[in-house]
């Protein structure tokens, strides 16, 4: 026992916690809950801002509102607002550079020229409207014109077969000249029909099509960020919670 004893008391006894560590620990716990509370002050803050804006436009006469540059978590409030408010809110630009809300009134919903130009990072004004409108008339008249050759050259195949008199015979036999490939005769039997697979993996092709309108897909969209940026909260505010009853229990 009493090589034993020697040995335990020739031991280190395990560091304990001074009170410079406990008051640097609280400290930093603090400055959490504080940055925390700056973050929920600032995006309330916002979504005051967006809400008093989404008002006047609501008022006014004018057909869209223009946000600048913001982060996932406020478009996600502006989008938000918008459903909520009857309006249709869409996002542009590049990630983390320019990508922006524009929120519509559904009586003036974006057409496609407009949605291609934003896309494109042109903007939206007369100008452009007008030079994406030449556009799609000059494309729309190609596509036109080339049905058309297309119409005029099957017809005139058409023409030239009704004047010649039966069926087009070739001038060489086929299986004479390719006989010491094919065989001398041609294999029918071994030929497979081949035809569409019309079901890949356990969901038809048919029943895979998306048959939700702009407005119900851009529904089903927002809910699913409401979803997750509710989730997000939720789970900052049993951080905060966790760490305030860990704060209360420390000596």
């Amino acid at each position: 026992m009493d090589l034993l004893d020697s040995i335990l008391n020739a031991m280190d006894a395990p560091p304990a916690n001074n009170e410079q560590q406990k008051t640097l620990i609280k400290k930093q716990r603090e400055m959490m809950e504080r940055m925390q509370n700056k973050q929920k002050e600032e995006l309330l803050r916002f979504r005051k801002y967006v809400d008093e804006r989404m008002g006047r436009f609501a008022k006014d006469d004018r057909k869209c509102i223009e946000f600048q540059p913001l982060d996932k978590v406020h478009r996600s409030v502006i989008h938000e607002i918008a459903e909520n408010g009857g309006f249709i809110a869409m996002s542009f630009g590049r990630e983390d550079v320019d990508r922006h809300s524009v929120v519509y009134k559904k009586e003036h919903a974006p057409g496609e020229d407009e949605v291609t130009a934003r896309r494109n990072g042109d903007g939206w004004n007369a100008e452009i409207a007008k030079e994406y409108a030449e556009r799609r008339r000059e494309r729309l008249a190609q596509e036109q014109s080339d049905k058309q050759a297309s119409t005029s050259e099957a017809c005139s195949s058409s023409a030239t077969g009704d004047q010649d008199s039966g069926e087009v015979k070739p001038t060489t036999n086929y299986k004479a000249k390719y006989a010491h490939l094919i065989g001398e005769s041609a294999a029918l039997q071994a030929a497979r029909k081949t035809e569409t697979n019309q079901s890949y993996g356990f969901v038809p092709s048919k029943n895979k099509k998306d048959m939700r309108s702009i407005e119900q897909t851009l529904a089903d969209i927002q809910a699913k960020k409401r979803l997750r940026l509710q989730q997000k909260q939720d789970l900052e505010q049993e951080q905060v919670q966790e760490e305030a009853s860990t704060s209360t229990e420390d000596p």
